[in-house]
């Protein structure tokens, strides 16, 4: 039987992609706690033992022992969910499995459907995918040859391309923003409001496909209707009413942050 309130672990090196997943899970999965977090393989480890989660969300590239390693120390303890930047040798594995994994950077609909699979895999124990990871150790360790041989190009050539133009019609002439100057964007009915710290325009893209377009790690989502950009957060306070608030570089208005959102500045 499923546990009543599941508990997870969230294991990545980078500090921001931690921040988006647990805020991606709240919304997608309100009933699991996470339990702890872990910046490497090794960390994950000894938190598992010690907290002994149902599901360990694991990042596949971390400095000293990795997601795989980890993995197949914890596997008979807690169900794996892989995150991970396109590698097309560890989806062909994850493909043909048991193991469920989620692409960088995670949007809200695929979490869904890898949430409704633990939702079922939580009724059962763990499978014994201990084959599965050796495999997927193999073809990490071969992706690493191949990137090493290949250099510096074959890495930028791996990762995501993102957005980084807005085209924004202005009267009869279309203008280029470019995402760099971009404080937020903020639905508004049937339009997304893009706002610069010199001007405001409004696109018919929405924001939810403008959000799977972005660099999660330059955009976060603060609120279900408004995307701001981290590198332009001059200060997050809390009003009289406990509210969050945001105050952005050459903006004068304050932007709130929804409670479902608040995770993304857990230390205050």
């Amino acid at each position: 039987m499923a546990p009543m309130h599941p508990t997870a672990l969230i294991a990545d090196d980078e500090a921001p992609m931690r921040d988006q997943l647990r805020a991606r899970l709240h919304e997608a999965w309100p009933a699991l706690r996470i339990v702890a977090e872990a910046a490497n393989g090794a960390e994950a480890v000894a938190l598992a033992l010690e907290h002994k989660p149902d599901i360990a969300f694991l990042d596949i590239r971390m400095p000293g022992m990795g997601g795989i390693d980890a993995a197949r120390r914890m596997y008979e303890r807690c169900h794996i969910v892989f995150v991970t930047a396109y590698d097309q040798y560890a989806v062909e594995a994850f493909e043909q499995g048991a193991i469920d994994y989620l692409l960088k950077p995670v949007t809200l609909a695929r979490l869904e459907t890898t949430v409704a699979r633990l939702r079922r895999g939580l009724e059962h124990t763990p499978q014994d995918i201990g084959a599965q990871l050796a495999r997927l150790a193999q073809l990490a360790q071969l992706g690493e040859q191949l990137l090493a041989q290949n250099g510096a190009a074959a890495a930028a050539a791996a990762r995501p391309a993102f957005l980084r133009w807005i085209q924004a019609q202005a009267g009869n002439s279309l203008r280029m923003v470019s995402t760099r100057e971009v404080l937020f964007f903020q639905s508004d009915d049937k339009y997304t409001r893009v706002q610069t710290a010199t001007a405001q325009h409004l696109i018919r893209k929405p924001l939810k496909e403008l959000e799977e377009e972005l660099d999660p790690d330059e955009f976060w989502r603060i609120h279900r209707s408004t995307l701001v950009r981290v590198d332009a957060i001059a200060e997050v306070r809390r009003d009289l009413r406990g509210r969050q608030m945001l105050r952005l570089r050459g903006y004068p208005d304050e932007l709130e942050v929804s409670r479902n959102h608040g995770a993304l500045f857990q230390q205050m």
